[in-house]
């Protein structure tokens, strides 16, 4: 078979037996345009290179966990495996996998683990395996979906991660935070995605253990 017979033959109803897209909160991103995390490289004379497009995103409580790079059925499960790290280096990610339907080969980036598995974690089994401890406020800024004025904005991978790296540091109430970025790299719509999480999730009037004061009692400052 080739890649798109063996992603829709073997791969996803793996992916659906653990699963992905079934579990609530689960998700696989599949179309190129969610799944692209770079436009390619510009060259000189203002060319690209190829863009980088991942197969498969797998979500979770609104939290991208891992990338699964797929190969036709007819290649050794070994030809994925630098694609699936390189997209889940750029994703800063902490799983990977490589799959050609039949063998599925598992990669931790955090310890440098690598090995052949029978099936891929579930939702909470890979969540458990990314978030060793509990944090309600992680959860609730996941469940606020990115603002993206009706599908037509969507943040580079980068500003993505900054954004997440952001939220897990006042998650863990961490009270000194610096990013830096370069001119030009987005620091406006990062801050804005932010605030627009802890606007949201009323963060400044519940983080002090506050009673909540009802649905439309949103904060009216950012701090």
């Amino acid at each position: 078979m080739n890649e798109a017979e063996t992603r829709a033959e073997l791969i996803d109803p793996k992916l659906r037996a653990n699963g992905w897209g079934v579990v609530e909160d689960s998700k696989i991103l599949r179309e190129r345009n969610v799944c692209k995390i770079t436009d390619g490289r510009i060259q000189v004379g203002g060319d690209r290179k190829k863009p980088l497009i991942a197969d498969y995103i797998l979500v979770y409580k609104g939290i991208k966990l891992a990338v699964v790079e797929a190969k036709s059925d007819e290649l050794e499960v070994g030809e994925g495996v630098a694609q699936a790290k390189l997209y889940a280096q750029k994703l800063n990610l902490e799983t990977t996998y490589s799959t050609n339907g039949n063998e599925i080969y598992q990669i931790c980036l955090k310890t440098g683990e690598e090995k052949r598995v029978e099936d891929f974690l579930s939702p909470q089994a890979l969540w458990e395996k990314t978030y060793s401890d509990q944090n309600d406020w992680r959860e609730q800024f996941a469940s606020i979906p990115f603002e993206d004025k009706s599908g037509t904005w969507q943040l580079r991978y980068y500003q993505e991660i900054a954004v997440k790296n952001t939220l897990e540091a006042i998650a863990q109430n961490k009270n000194r935070i610096l990013l830096t970025l370069a001119t030009g790299t987005g620091k406006t719509a990062i801050a804005f995605q932010i605030a627009w999480k802890l606007f949201q999730t009323r963060w400044n009037l519940n983080r002090d253990g506050k009673e909540d004061l009802g649905y439309y009692s949103l904060p009216t400052a950012i701090y």
